[in-house]
């Protein structure tokens, strides 16, 4: 039972972060299109295709090290888990709504660090957890250099 529930929360959790950042989005604002994009931003269809697999495998991890842990290493884990989550979901508003690409960048930074030990976490648990967060450390690694690029450029 508790293995179903903590999939099921970490799935949540996922969700909800998902969610939030899709609705803060708004690459058609005004604002956005006004940004002076380096020549190496990835097409706007690829950050839905690539956010989808990475929250797919965030949720997957999750739930598989909260179910094989316990004690402090579980508490911790989730402890990192959900301030990885919070980062995640702040830094859309950060840079769609707030329009502070600069805050955004230091804060992306901040989730990379995040994500990394989150990595370094699942893999005293269950090496496949870790390794279905790889992508994510480094997707928000690129993440935190093209939000310094744009924050540079505007």
């Amino acid at each position: 039972m508790t293995s179903t529930r903590d999939r099921t929360a970490a799935a949540a959790l996922c969700v909800g972060a998902a969610v939030t950042g899709g609705l803060a989005t708004d690459a058609d604002s005004r604002w956005f299109r006004g940004l002076d994009l380096p020549s190496w931003y990835p097409p706007p269809q690829t950050f839905g295709i690539v956010w989808t697999a990475l929250y797919a495998g965030i949720a997957w991890s999750g739930g598989e090290v909260l179910a094989r842990s316990s004690g402090r290493e579980r508490a911790g884990f989730a402890r990192a888990y959900g301030a990885n989550l919070a980062l995640n979901t702040a830094w859309t508003p950060l840079f769609f709504r707030a329009h502070r690409p600069w805050a955004a960048t230091v804060e992306s930074a901040a989730l990379t660090v995040s994500t990394v030990d989150l990595v370094r976490r699942a893999a005293r648990v269950s090496r496949p957890a870790a390794a279905a967060l790889v992508p994510y450390a480094a997707w928000t690694a690129f993440a935190t250099v093209l939000s310094g690029a744009i924050a540079r450029r505007n």
